[in-house]
């Protein structure tokens, strides 16, 4: 059997894909029931390590945690299916970044950060083996269309959109702090 490098780039990145996903698979489905427990220290928030107030946060809203898991089911999800591959990379290194961020600054085992920051660098592998297809993306998304409007017409239509922002935060202002 001949692999063209075309084959061969595929494989790879559905190699380094798959490791993803796995571990997307992993820590989503140990949300659902990892922190069990987790708000009942019999400390005071001083006495914590931070590793300890990150598991009683955590553990203090169940649903927050399952929330996260879900969020990392679906990321492993979107990356497993090719045609969704970008977006669920995309989607999974929002909750990594988050992640790495969590692990530095609460001082999570540092092989839970080596692990987040790993799979993050298989993200941006795999990213970078799809850069046309992302380049393409973000150009199509940054691209406006010309309208043809006159300038009296555009600058009455920033006028509007201003006032109804006026509106818009005045309402919001109501409903989050009078009512």
């Amino acid at each position: 059997m001949n692999f063209t490098k075309k084959d061969k780039i595929e494989i790879f990145e559905n190699s380094i894909s798959w490791i993803v996903v796995l571990a997307m698979f992993i820590y989503g489905g140990a949300k659902l029931i990892q922190f069990d427990g987790a708000a009942e220290i019999d400390k005071t928030v001083s006495e914590m390590t931070g590793m300890e107030l990150m598991w009683a946060f955590y553990g203090y809203s169940k649903s927050f945690a399952i929330t996260l898991g879900i969020f990392e089911l679906i990321g492993g999800i979107l990356i497993l299916i090719k045609r969704t591959r970008i977006i669920g990379c995309l989607f999974t290194s929002t909750i990594l970044v988050n992640v790495i961020f969590q692990d530095i600054y609460f001082g999570v085992h540092l092989g839970a950060l080596k692990a987040a920051i790993l799979y993050q660098l298989l993200i941006l592998i795999i990213l970078w083996l799809n850069k046309e297809k992302l380049i393409k993306s973000i150009k199509t998304l940054w691209t406006s269309e010309k309208t043809g409007q006159t300038k009296s017409k555009y600058f009455v239509k920033i006028l509007i959109a201003f006032g109804i922002f006026v509106g818009l935060r005045i309402l919001e202002y109501f409903i989050t702090i009078k009512w």
